[in-house]
């Protein structure tokens, strides 16, 4: 242990005798009057604790303040997240069921559409089928349906939509039925153009738009007359939509026609399949209806002795 010095040993006893007496007259010190209006004294050495140790307890107070309130922002924050969370997985379980009910409405319409145009048909006997298939061959344009042999649906018995012609039977199972669609390479329509009556086949291209071959190049074609069934492949009834000229491109001895069909072909979830060639009730354009109002009376007469698809051999 380090001795003091003998010069410095008597500041040092002085100075602690003076704090003692200090403390002393501290402790019997009372600040305030006992004969003040609320009859209250505090002892001076308590006063001088108090004041020495505030600030180091506002100090703690804040620092805890601070503390406390980091830890509620932590677990503000981590309930936030957990309801954004809860809320993302709603909103996207909400858009989920708006699709769904917007494709059911969707099919409710085209149901309708398929309902009022088989009423207005009358007799004339047809199945509804629903698109189940497609092929998986890029050069083959052809669709399943979920009805077959046990409907009446034969080979060669056409489909339409209320929109136009689709396609034909190529083969028909118990259950199941395959379809050839318009558009494929291998597909023909009996068709001509509505105004002018100019019969011309409609071929598929593998493509959207279809080609009318065999137009005389000095026939007057026009982009967007309509183009209807014939009636003449006894596949499809008289004069049901099969599309609309897009292109006219002159040609020697034919011209280049395309025509873009009516159905919506690349789209087809319910379609029509016809259980006989008779005619249906479509009504005719007004430009063609003037032109035509002499010949219906006779195709009609001759179309309704047609047998039926399904007994032709």
């Amino acid at each position: 242990m380090v001795a003091l010095p003998s010069r410095h040993r008597s500041l040092f006893l002085l100075t602690g005798v003076v704090l003692l007496q200090v403390l002393m007259l501290a402790v019997q010190i009372r600040k305030g009057s006992p004969d003040s209006s609320d009859g209250s004294s505090t002892r001076l050495i308590r006063v001088w604790s108090v004041s020495a140790v505030s600030p180091f307890e506002r100090s703690g107070a804040w620092g805890i303040g601070r503390i406390r309130g980091v830890w509620r922002h932590y677990f503000a924050l981590s309930d936030t997240a957990r309801q954004n969370e809860e809320l993302r997985r709603e909103n996207g379980q909400l858009k989920l069921e708006l699709m769904q009910l917007q494709s059911k409405s969707a099919e409710a319409d085209r149901l309708a559409a398929l309902l009022n145009f088989k009423q207005q048909q009358g007799k004339v006997p047809m199945v509804v089928a629903r698109v189940i298939g497609s092929s998986a061959d890029n050069n083959s344009e052809v669709i399943y349906l979920d009805q077959g042999q046990r409907e009446g649906i034969r080979r060669n018995m056409g489909v339409i939509t209320p929109e136009g012609v689709v396609g034909k039977v190529i083969e028909s199972f118990r259950d199941t039925a395959q379809v050839l669609l318009i558009t494929d390479r291998d597909s023909g329509v009996g068709a001509m153009i509505a105004n002018s009556r100019t019969q011309s086949p409609v071929r598929g291209m593998g493509e959207p738009l279809l080609n009318m071959i065999y137009v005389p190049g000095d026939d007057e074609v026009s982009v967007g007359e309509r183009v209807v069934t014939s009636g003449m492949d006894r596949i499809f009834p008289k004069d049901l939509p099969v599309g609309t000229i897009s292109a006219v491109k002159p040609g020697t001895p034919f011209k280049q026609v395309r025509v873009r069909p009516s159905a919506n072909i690349e789209k087809l979830e319910e379609v029509i399949v016809l259980l006989t060639t008779d005619p249906l009730a479509i009504k005719p354009a007004p430009a063609a209806a003037a032109d035509s109002s002499a010949a219906p009376a006779q195709s009609v007469s001759g179309l309704s002795n047609t047998k039926p698809a399904e007994k032709q051999p």
